[in-house]
């Protein structure tokens, strides 16, 4: 495998950065993950743009323009052989000193990983997900912005591991307020009598390229979409809930803390919603030459 590093493709064992990168010492850097669908590099622009809103929040200077980086993308697919896959773009904050201040880091770093991945085992995909909610808070706009992606994800971390030890692969966040805000690494929705609904990124969610695909596909079928605050009694009192994200895609969950969702089976609109995702993905995006 060959890794992007700083403008040139390196073998993975090769692919190192110092130990005084300030994305190690203190999680300063940003971040993107990627699908690629039957060589297509899917809503590549739609994550470029992410990325640069992201910097623009910590004031971070990406050293490559959008162009160039979306050249380096596709050939990091290329090199790689990667057709159906997964690409994982960083931006850290480049080296500097031990002091939090990043004035002393002067270049910042940019990698590529174009690589595979499963997040879920496929048969939960046919029979659902069964998740928890757990202690850990998903953090708010006025401590770290959700919308930011940025290299700290502790919390995330955290919840995750919480959810391990209650059995489950997945967990739902709330928000100080107690409103559902997303999993550790997905976007929630749920459908009752008709309409679908999921958090509003007001709560903590974070505005999800594959939530956006979902939103858009569900007006296409004329199904209503509404973003509001969403608590726990609602999704145990859902008719369907499933979970979007780019590497989970569009994942049904049929339980929540105990609570059996609906029939306690992937529903239509869920299945629907996901055959319409996987009809997209390979036509709605920058297309590998």
């Amino acid at each position: 495998m060959k890794v992007f590093l700083d403008g040139a493709f390196v073998d993975k064992d090769d692919a190192k950065i110092s130990v005084f990168d300030h994305g190690l010492l203190y999680g300063d850097g940003i971040f993107e993950g990627i699908r690629v669908y039957r060589k297509c590099i899917y809503r590549l622009d739609e994550h470029l743009e992410r990325l640069w809103y992201s910097a623009k929040d910590i004031l971070l200077n990406i050293p490559m323009a959008p162009e160039a980086l979306s050249k380096a993308i596709c050939e990091s697919c290329k090199i790689n052989g990667i057709e159906d896959g997964y690409i994982r773009l960083l931006v850290t904050r480049g080296k500097g000193d031990l002091g939090l201040s990043p004035a002393s880091c002067s270049n910042a770093s940019v990698i590529i990983i174009a690589d595979t991945i499963r997040l879920y085992p496929e048969d939960h995909y046919k029979v659902g997900l069964s998740i928890v909610t757990v202690p850990t808070r998903r953090s708010g706009p006025a401590a770290l912005n959700p919308a930011i992606k940025s290299l700290n994800y502790l919390n995330n971390i955290l919840a995750k591991m919480e959810a391990a030890q209650h059995g489950a692969l997945e967990a739902i966040m709330l928000n100080d307020q107690g409103y559902v805000a997303e999993c550790t690494g997905d976007n929630v929705f749920i459908i009752h009598k008709g309409t679908l609904y999921t958090p509003d990124v007001s709560n903590g969610a974070l505005r999800g390229i594959t939530r956006s695909a979902v939103i858009e596909l569900a007006e296409k079928a004329n199904i209503p979409v509404k973003e509001c605050n969403l608590t726990r009694h609602e999704i145990w009192n859902a008719d369907e809930c499933f979970l979007t994200g780019t590497a989970a895609e569009l994942i049904p969950v049929v339980n929540l803390d105990g609570r059996v969702i609906g029939t306690g089976n992937p529903g239509p609109v869920t299945q629907s919603l996901h055959a319409a995702f996987h009809e997209e993905v390979s036509t709605r995006g920058t297309m590998l030459e």
